[in-house]
């Protein structure tokens, strides 16, 4: 992991490191706290956060400041967004989970 991922991870960590069911898995080269094993959030290597939003509010999130589609393998990845690692405050990097959480508590567990 980069000190970029790192940092923003134990920034997550500080936020839903408590909370029940939550796990966390290195993934896209940071880490990814999930919830009953699905993914919720993640740091990714350059720092930027990854949030899964759900395919009905992925344009909606893509709305939000400083949020861009994810993109792998030249594919918009729908459902899943990327938050701008320039400035995040601790106030939005909850919103930003609390807003992925949302989509995720809905899902069954793996």
């Amino acid at each position: 992991m980069s000190p970029a991922s790192e940092e923003l991870a134990d920034r997550i960590r500080a936020i839903v490191g408590h909370r029940v069911g939550v796990t966390e898995k290195k993934m896209f080269g940071g880490m990814c706290f999930m919830l009953n094993g699905n993914m919720v959030v993640g740091s990714m290597k350059d720092g930027s956060m990854l949030m899964r939003v759900g395919p009905d509010r992925h344009e909606e999130a893509k709305q939000r400041p400083g949020v861009t589609p994810m993109i792998q393998g030249g594919r918009e990845m729908v459902g899943f967004v990327l938050a701008a690692d320039e400035g995040i405050s601790e106030d939005e990097i909850e919103r930003s989970i609390d807003y992925a959480w949302s989509f995720v508590k809905t899902l069954p567990s793996k």
